[in-house]
């Protein structure tokens, strides 16, 4: 059935186009933490059976301005959210200094069966919420084979680490000891305050330095803006954590060789010189890889628990148009579609 809410006119039906504010977009997802997991895994399922189309991201760079992109994720997903659509997500560190969040985004959901597009949701609060979900899963299916880890590390203090945080707290992680680390002192104290009034549990210690966080964790959450390795030292890893790599680019590829690692997606990390694209550039192989986290959740692959394990989601536009999909289902049910009157204008081919 069609995803457009058509409206009835004497020449005909015509296609609707909704507007989803972030407001909105915050209201459909919150309290439904464990829900949205569940989404983004049979959004996994459903790409690992070939139910999706999920073509490389494009980044759009820029010579004057090297530190920032915009990233264009072109995808179509069925099942239960049979969509298609398109993510355009910008990534300009230099927001931060100004009070401003580092990314901003959109996400277009286009009808299945027209083509036409029939939503623009504010997309930055998806994205996190997504990638948020998706760590969470991470960690639960992860850690199965091991002992649980009491000891959460967060590598990175922005808002991807505090909804991340957000995820773990719905679906029934509590920690010991929640260490923190950044290079912006005004981002620690900013999540530390984040985290006691949330009440999150566990002792909150602020880290002096990487190696002190990464020792001093069981689970490490890498949430950074980092566009190359920067963490190189084995040694820190002898504990054998198990790593959400959500930044992609922060391990060296000698750790990555050192480690069990599992991915989103093996076409889409192993590209964009990821840290697992290092990885697959200095050995000529992917013998690294041990498979992708719908096989963990499927039994396909039982990572070992005798290294350090590292997963890395490049993060997919299936996983966005999943969420998206259920926003403008909550927002439509509740009868707060802000509807744009004669979006589309020329549905006459001659007039």
């Amino acid at each position: 059935m069609s995803a457009i809410r058509s409206t009835e006119t004497g020449s005909g039906l015509v296609p609707s186009f909704a507007v989803i504010s972030g407001a909105q977009v915050r209201q459909a997802l919150r309290g439904r933490e464990k829900q949205i997991v569940e989404l983004v895994e049979a959004a996994y399922r459903s790409h690992s059976a070939g139910d999706s189309v999920n073509p490389p991201s494009y980044f759009l760079r820029f010579p004057d301005r090297p530190t920032s992109r915009i990233i264009a994720l072109p995808a179509s997903i069925g099942g239960q959210a049979r969509v298609d659509g398109l993510k355009w997500i910008s990534s300009f560190p230099e927001n931060v200094a100004a009070g401003l969040p580092r990314a901003s985004a959109v996400l277009i959901l286009n009808d299945h069966d027209t083509g036409y597009p029939f939503a623009c949701l504010e997309g930055s609060i998806i994205s996190a919420a997504r990638t948020a979900a998706s760590a969470a899963s991470a960690a639960d299916w992860l850690s199965r084979g091991r002992p649980r880890p009491t000891r959460v590390g967060f590598f990175g203090t922005g808002l991807i680490a505090r909804y991340i945080h957000t995820y773990l707290a719905a679906t029934g992680w509590s920690f010991d000891e929640i260490g923190v680390y950044d290079l912006s002192d005004d981002s620690v104290a900013g999540f530390r305050s984040h985290l006691e009034r949330s009440g999150a549990t566990g002792r909150i210690t602020v880290q002096p330095d990487p190696e002190r966080l990464l020792r001093a964790s069981d689970l490490v959450v890498f949430a950074t803006v980092a566009g190359r390795p920067h963490v190189g030292d084995l040694s820190w890893f002898d504990h054998n954590p198990v790593v959400l790599h959500v930044s992609l680019r922060d391990l060296a590829p000698e750790i990555v060789l050192a480690s069990a690692n599992i991915v989103d997606d093996v076409e889409h990390c192993l590209r964009a010189d990821t840290s697992p694209h290092l990885a697959e550039q200095l050995t000529g192989n992917r013998d690294f890889l041990h498979g992708t986290l719908d096989d963990v959740i499927a039994g396909r692959v039982a990572p070992p628990a005798d290294r350090p394990l590292v997963f890395s989601p490049f993060g997919l536009g299936v996983l966005d148009l999943a969420v998206g999909r259920h926003v403008y289902d909550e927002v439509f049910r509740a009868g707060e579609l802000h509807v744009v009157d004669d979006f589309f204008h020329e549905l006459r081919r001659y007039g």
